[in-house]
Order: C-alpha cells, then structure tokens, then sequence
C-alpha cells in the first residue's frame, strides 16, 4: 500500500524592515515563484524514514534514513543538516503526537526550485511543507525550532505580499495587493555570498537597540511603499531606509560598498551583504554583469502574483 502527499511553500524576499521587525518595525515581505516542495510516501513498514533532498539541478544534495521510535527520532548521521531536520520532525511530532509512528515507513523527497545559497528560504519552505505533513501551526513549529521573526513563515503560509510585525513578540500580518505599476523597471540582483541568517541576526542583538522614531520611520516606509505610484517616490524611500538600517548597523550601503557610481537605487534585502539586492532603472544591466554579478532576475520572473 502506498500513500502519498505532495506539499509546496513559495520562497520569500523581504523588501523592508530587515532587522528591525525584530523589534516591532513593521515588514514587508514578498512570495516568490521559486519555491520547495515535499512529497510523502507513506508505504507498509516498521518506522524507517528514507529522506532525500533534490537541489534545482535535480540533483540529490543530501540524504539520511531516520529510525521512529516511541520517544525520538533516531539518526547516527551528525550533518548539521540532519540534525536539524530530526529537531523540526521531532517538534512536529511533540504538536501532533499522531504524526509519525512505527507503523509505516517512509519515503520523503524535497526539491528545491532555486539554487540553495540564494537565500530564498529553504529552511522556511521546508517547515512551512513540514508543518503542513504533520498538521500542525507552522508558526508554533518555527517557534520551537529556529529563531527569527517568523515573517518567512507568514510568507510561505499565505503565499501573498504582507505587512508583517511582532506586536509584543507575537506575529501579526496583513496580506495585501502589491504589484507596482511600475514593476518592468525593477530586478533582483544575485550578490554572490550567502549570508546565515542566524549569524546575522546574533549580531544585530549586540548592537544598541533602534530608537522608537527610527522604528515607527521604518513601518511608515513599509506602508508608504504600497502606495507609491511612481518609480522616483519608491526610489526616495528606499534610499531612506537604507540609511536608516546604515545608521543602526553602522556600515556602508551595499550601493556606498559595491556599486557607488550606479545611479539608480539599490535596496539590500534580508541580511545585509549577500543574497539578493533590488535594483530601480532599466539603465544597463550589464554593468553589474561587468563586475562579476551575473544572476539578474526581473520582477515578474521572481515575484509570485
């Protein structure tokens, strides 16, 4: 007998708040078309689970068997990444006692649709689809599981732009129509280097505590930038709020670093100094490429309607 399931959760960008919805600025987040997805096969047995992991080569990028026993998930492998995995499953099965049990195996495939160092979220995907196998809240998952602001979690679940904060530590989010007129001007550039995020944000922690106006600045821009109706006042913000994020960070913009002569905007994205940076302007393209940024994604290629 065999029964199967197929999951599947949208990658995520965050275009504002980076950092501070960490302290209750309010965010706004993007799905992504490229996504992971996780199929089950839940087959006769006597508690294996065979789990393979398929990069967007289709490749296999690891894979691990787990023994299900009453009390633990068994694995002798000690990858960070199938410890990890057995932590997330075990959380699962500690929200839904029901989940997993000795007898049945299973076969598990995940595969993913963007290359693992873009920084996307295949962590988030992977428990959103998790969460979803075992019936469980995602957002009560990630709690328990991995540390952050759970926004990408938010994004995976409802797979719309949202406006996303911590109101007293607690998520809260608002799914919203975001599409801007002026979209075709507006791409995704690669920076070569992926930045942990956990890392990140560890660091951020050390750093004085944002002042109360940068915080409610940097939720107006969020809200601001839903309603702007032209490129030049989508532009006049973001440059804002990378100098404000500059200022708490205490380290030059990505365009002040990278790209001091290009002349239009350049936003970070997410943890600053890798993954992806947004671009305005159609101006040429290929002056990223000459300096060694080949990965440049439109808006309409990157972004889930």
């Amino acid at each position: 007998m065999t029964n199967s399931q197929i999951f599947f959760s949208p990658g995520k960008l965050m275009l504002t708040g980076e950092y501070l919805v960490l302290d209750g600025a309010l965010s706004l987040a993007i799905p992504t078309q490229q996504g992971q997805s996780l199929k089950v096969n839940k087959v006769n047995g006597h508690g294996n689970l065979h789990w393979r992991a398929f990069n967007y080569k289709g490749d296999v990028w690891f894979e691990t068997i787990f023994e299900i026993l009453p009390s633990v998930i068994n694995t002798v492998s000690e990858d960070s990444k199938v410890i990890l995995l057995k932590k997330i499953l075990e959380n699962a099965r500690a929200l839904n006692p029901d989940f997993l049990n000795q007898t049945n195996n299973y076969i598990v495939e995940t595969h993913l649709d963007f290359p693992n160092q873009w920084g996307l979220g295949s962590s988030s995907t992977l428990l959103t689809n998790i969460a979803h196998w075992a019936k469980v809240d995602p957002l009560s998952l990630f709690k328990i599981s991995m540390e952050g602001s759970g926004y990408d979690i938010a994004v995976a679940i409802e797979a719309k732009p949202l406006l996303y904060e911590l109101v007293n530590g607690k998520p809260q989010w608002k799914c919203i129509e975001f599409e801007p007129a002026f979209s075709q001007e507006l791409y995704f550039v690669y920076l070569e280097k992926k930045q942990i995020s956990s890392n990140e944000i560890a660091a951020y922690k050390l750093l004085n505590k944002p002042s109360k106006d940068i915080i409610e600045r940097v939720s107006e821009i969020s809200k601001e930038l839903t309603n702007a109706h032209d490129l030049k006042a989508f532009d006049l913000l973001l440059n804002e709020h990378e100098i404000l994020i500059s200022t708490i960070l205490k380290t030059e913009t990505i365009k002040q670093k990278l790209f001091a002569d290009y002349k239009g905007c350049i936003k970070s994205l997410g943890a600053w100094g890798g993954d992806f940076a947004m671009i305005s302007g159609t101006q040429n393209l290929n002056y990223f490429i000459t300096k060694g940024y080949n990965t440049i994604i439109p808006w309409e290629k990157m972004v889930k309607k």
